[in-house]
């Protein structure tokens, strides 16, 4: 425990450090950035969770859980949601189920944009392709891939290029594995339609005040890990988060706080975020505490991460959810989180 305590002690320092050492550089790069909007005129920033793919107790696919999740972000007034993603289990996913969930998700009208990931397994182009077809028909707000494992830079371009030509739509990146800043910059000029990044190619912390001088600001830096350190980056100029559906709407309300000029309720709004996040199985048991999947839901997931396949995120304790976790967690919520919760 002690050397647990002194890990974090000491990734604190770190990120203080950061920001510390990068005075008003990123902010400064940032100050004057547009935000991107989607074709529908929605706009790309904010907290954008990466959506859960819920199934029934025997692993089917739940197309009306999908509905309902997404159903839960706009009452929650959330900006956007990503699917399917690392956390949505996109491996596990057949092709019907890919269409199935995202016609599900399209399906739902309200203000939460709604962003496609169209990788697929071994990164084939054309599969790839034909999802981002499909997300411009479904009227999609925008696309996201992962960067394909080991490719050069201009396989990498010639790749998301590809992607663009299908869809017309507003990309996202999602950088993972030994993507250089100077890899992003050199792609995102290659490929206009790329307007963020969802860095986790290294310590986005520390690669932020280089991404965002280089690309002067017309790049968005987002960051995943769960959203736990958000209120970091936001410091830095980030201008968004993927973290978990369960708490984004307590999360979307520290971004727009913070951009509102309400640091100090931003600041206090990220501390029930994080002390929520502290409790045992938090993200997991959340959507089902707040009524939105069924008890019995389970959720897919990726494989163990396979040589040349890039690795599932995300902050998850291993055991099971025990019937005093649910407790605690409901409690937390009923107590400490009610009158901050947005998606009643």
């Amino acid at each position: 425990m002690l050397k647990d305590r002194r890990k974090f002690l000491q990734g604190a320092g770190a990120s203080l450090g950061i920001l510390a050492g990068a005075g008003q550089g990123a902010l400064a790069a940032t100050s004057g950035a547009v935000i991107a909007k989607s074709p529908n005129g929605k706009p790309l920033a904010g907290v954008f969770p990466i959506g859960w793919t819920p199934c029934k107790a025997d692993n089917s696919f739940d197309a009306d859980a999908m509905v309902k999740q997404q159903q839960f972000l706009n009452r929650g007034k959330v900006a956007g949601m990503a699917w399917p993603q690392n956390a949505s289990g996109w491996q596990t996913l057949t092709t019907q189920e890919w269409h199935s969930g995202a016609e599900a998700l399209a399906s739902v009208k309200g203000d939460t944009a709604l962003m496609l990931g169209v990788q697929t397994m071994g990164f084939n182009i054309p599969a790839s392709q034909a999802y981002a077809r499909k997300a411009k028909s479904l009227n999609a707000d925008a696309i996201i891939s992962l960067t394909p494992p080991g490719a050069s830079d201009a396989d990498v371009i010639a790749y998301f290029k590809a992607l663009s030509d299908a869809s017309g739509l507003p990309i996202m990146v999602q950088a993972v594995g030994d993507v250089s800043v100077d890899s992003l910059v050199a792609l995102a000029a290659a490929v206009p339609a790329i307007v963020a990044v969802k860095d986790e190619a290294g310590d986005p912390l520390e690669r932020a005040t280089d991404l965002l001088r280089k690309t002067q600001g017309k790049l968005e830096d987002f960051s995943g890990g769960g959203g736990m350190t958000f209120f970091a980056e936001l410091e830095l100029g980030f201008l968004g988060t993927m973290p978990y559906t369960g708490m984004s709407d307590v999360l979307q309300v520290c971004f727009n706080s913070y951009r509102a000029g309400r640091k100090r309720a931003a600041f206090d709004m990220f501390g029930r975020f994080l002390a929520f996040n502290s409790l045992p199985h938090a993200n997991e048991y959340v959507m089902k505490a707040r009524g939105v999947f069924a008890e019995d839901a389970v959720m897919r997931s990726n494989p163990a991460p396979a040589s040349g396949v890039p690795a599932g995120g995300g902050r998850r304790r291993g055991g099971p959810v025990t019937e005093a976790h649910k407790a605690q967690i409901r409690l937390a919520l009923s107590t400490y989180l009610k009158s901050y919760l947005v998606a009643t």
